[in-house]
């Protein structure tokens, strides 16, 4: 007699639940977040390759002796802050450039500011004002540097034999061969190379300042000089404010400008701390120790210069 078999139901598996709209939530931003950090990574990449890294490698030369020929040899911190501390022109170059960085400021700003004035309207001839304005940022510090220095030189340069006539100069006389003819002489370059870029800056600041403003002021029955102290200079107080922190940071750094017109002469009066910085590492000691020493202290210095004045432009927005 033959057992009859059965087989037994299949059944078949339960579909999977939907995920909790919490779960989904959470599942979308960590998506939106891989994709963030994806488009990040190259600009992060770039970022410590070419500021993160290059600021460890200066600390460290800082805190070790490193020749320019011989190359690292140990750590010797704090030697070369020691050094750096000792050495007559650093107090020479630290005067000297803050005085500079003073002087193109108040030059640079109210003239970028007169000159944003001058050229805000459109009109006809304001476009080649404009331009002509310009015309001297597109100039690289360095080849402007080497315009002004044929300009200056007293074998072929025209200023020499005009200040002759109109001023009685003695013949042959250098402009750059003394401080205050260095220093001024540079300040004119640096005023006639950055004012249309600050200007441009400025430009933008003001045209960014609404009409109604101006209308209103002109109802309430105030004068050009009250609408600028009271309506233009507030509201303008951010690009101010900015175009001061690239004056001061680009006048704290400079180099290029003296060297090419002055070598740091006469005298290393006309020397600044990013000179000194390249003599030691390059031309008297060859110690890039003792450079980059420096150059920790001139980045402390600009990092706090910044951020007092970013402090004190946020603590004067916060009261209005």
């Amino acid at each position: 007699m033959s057992q009859s078999t059965f087989a037994e139901p299949v059944i078949a598996p339960s579909p999977p639940a939907p995920p909790s709209p919490g779960r989904r939530r959470r599942t979308a931003s960590q998506l939106e977040n891989r994709r963030g950090w994806l488009f990040a990574s190259p600009t992060a990449l770039l970022l410590v390759v070419l500021f993160v890294a290059p600021i460890i490698v200066v600390v460290v030369m800082a805190c070790s002796h490193w020749t320019l020929l011989g190359g690292a040899q140990g750590g010797n911190f704090p030697d070369n802050f020691t050094k750096l501390f000792a050495d007559p022109l650093l107090g020479k170059s630290i005067a000297f450039t803050l005085k500079y960085t003073a002087l193109t400021t108040v030059i640079l700003m109210p003239i970028a500011y007169g000159l944003a004035l001058l050229v805000q309207e459109s009109r006809r001839w304001n476009t080649f004002l404009r331009t002509a304005i310009l015309v001297p940022s597109a100039l690289g510090i360095a080849s402007a540097s080497l315009l002004f220095y044929a300009i200056y030189s007293p074998q072929v340069g025209p200023l020499n034999g005009t200040l002759e006539k109109v001023a009685g100069t003695e013949a042959g006389a250098s402009i750059l061969g003394t401080p205050g003819g260095a220093l001024w002489a540079t300040v004119v370059l640096v005023v006639w190379r950055f004012a249309g870029y600050y200007m441009l800056l400025t430009m933008v600041g003001l045209q960014a300042i609404p009409t109604e403003v101006y209308e209103a002021a002109r109802i309430d029955g105030a004068g050009r000089l009250r609408t600028l102290r009271s309506v233009t200079l507030p509201l303008l107080r951010p690009t101010i404010a900015m175009t001061m922190i690239l004056s001061i940071t680009g006048s704290l750094l400079a180099f290029d400008q003296f060297y090419i017109l002055t070598k740091g002469g006469p005298n290393n009066s006309t020397l600044t701390i990013v000179q000194l910085i390249y003599r030691d590492a390059f031309e008297t000691r060859k110690d890039l120790g003792l450079a980059a020493a420096l150059s920790v202290l001139l980045l402390l210095a600009l990092v706090i210069i910044n951020m007092i004045q970013l402090r004190a432009l946020r603590l004067d927005a916060d009261e209005k």
